[in-house]
């Protein structure tokens, strides 16, 4: 499975692809130049796990680029609130 990152400076995503199909995506927000907020994020049924794999793509993002997120998204959230070794990204 690949991730693919867009970003155009005001929103971007990460897109997980299998082959031909797409099994999951994550969207988000700059809010400012310092976070991003996760807005959505749909998985295909049929690729199991592909939302935690799409929010660590997020949280390597935040890490590699110094910023925080908020996490808008209630999966997002959710992952925020039950790992505590992403927190550090937590706005």
């Amino acid at each position: 499975m690949e991730i693919q990152h867009t970003d155009d400076g005001k929103k971007g995503q990460f897109r997980a692809v299998e082959g031909d199909t797409e099994a999951g995506i994550m969207t988000y927000v700059w809010a400012g130049e310092d976070k991003f907020i996760i807005e959505h994020t749909v998985g295909n049924p049929e690729f199991k796990g592909v939302g935690i794999k799409l929010l660590d793509k997020a949280v390597a993002f935040a890490r590699e680029k110094n910023v925080k997120i908020i996490p808008l998204c209630p999966f997002a959230k959710k992952m925020f609130d039950r790992k505590e070794e992403i927190r550090d990204v937590l706005a």
